[in-house]
């Protein structure tokens, strides 16, 4: 009886053992819903960044030490860390566009770009390259950590401003100015 009794505890002491190692081992692997980046340069606050996306389940691979490429809904979004010692951090969100070049460096494009800047807060449009590519740049504010949620909502925020601005355009605009991947498709694939 006291051999029965002494396996009984010994088998229990494993199984609450194990169950500890798997809750531990679960919690590191779950998904962040904070990301804390606090005193980092912007080439952790980047890797960390990119981590916590891949952990959420998102699309993303890194386009430079401090920029990430994420796949958002149907568009791609480049995001950017910039940390500062004043405590006020920021992630640049951007989304590129190519035009068409019969609009290259056109007096409507600039017209088209300058009210855009003029009327509307929710990001600042900027032109490249000698008119070939327009930039739309938003950036998320927080000190020290974002939770992942408040970056969610700010692309979803940024992206449906832009779909109200495509709405806005002439007809046919959406010919003349098309979203630039960020995210080259796997050649294995």
């Amino acid at each position: 009886m006291k051999k029965l009794l002494i396996a009984a505890c010994v088998l229990g002491l494993t199984a609450c053992a194990a169950t500890d190692n798997s809750t531990t081992e679960s919690a590191t692997n779950a998904a962040p819903t904070m990301i804390n980046m606090a005193g980092m340069t912007d080439q952790q606050a980047t890797d960390e960044l990119y981590n916590a996306l891949l952990k959420s389940s998102y699309l993303a691979t890194k386009l430079s030490p401090t920029s990430v490429a994420v796949q958002f809904g149907d568009n791609q979004f480049v995001l950017q860390p910039s940390m500062s010692e004043q405590g006020v951090d920021r992630i640049l969100t951007n989304r590129l566009f190519a035009v068409h070049p019969q609009l290259h460096g056109s007096k409507e494009l600039l017209v088209l770009i300058g009210s855009l800047n003029q009327k509307l807060n929710f990001a600042k449009f900027v032109i490249r390259e000698n008119g070939g590519v327009i930039q739309v740049q938003g950036a998320a504010t927080f000190v020290d950590s974002i939770e992942l949620e408040e970056l969610r909502r700010f692309m979803l925020w940024t992206d449906e401003g832009l779909k109200q601005v495509g709405k806005s355009l002439p007809k046919g605009s959406e010919d003349l100015i098309k979203p630039i991947p960020v995210i080259k498709p796997d050649a294995g694939a």
